[in-house]
């Protein structure tokens, strides 16, 4: 039987969990000063990074991704970002829905779930 492991944990949530060699993200939401959607989006997909690879993952073993939008009129510059991002023949399964979020200046929140490597 696989062991539970949690990263990063608060007293709300953790910031990732693995189990049975999957690693799953919390939704990662901006943390730099970036007010628009492509630097917000490069500072999300940074910290998407440095998460997986703490879990012994990386951006090539995406299995999923799910992206919430504040506004869908972004999706055209975060696609962008995010297809600089994924690496050639790597682009996971994924869905983009607009949604309120948590923030009123977040205007991305992206949940990611993936294999160890």
């Amino acid at each position: 039987m696989s062991e539970l492991q949690r990263l990063h944990v608060a007293a709300r949530y953790s910031e990732a969990a693995i189990f049975n060699r999957v690693v799953y993200l919390a939704g990662m939401v901006p943390e730099g000063d970036a007010v628009d959607i492509r630097g917000q989006t490069a500072d999300v997909l940074a910290q998407v990074d440095q998460r997986l690879a703490e879990a012994g993952s990386d951006k090539t073993r995406i299995l999923r991704a799910q992206i919430y939008l504040a506004d869908m009129a972004d999706i055209g510059a975060m696609n962008e970002v995010w297809d600089a991002w994924v690496p050639a023949g790597h682009a996971p399964p994924r869905a983009t829905v607009q949604a309120a979020l948590a923030q009123p200046q977040w205007k991305i929140e992206i949940v990611v779930t993936a294999a160890q490597a």
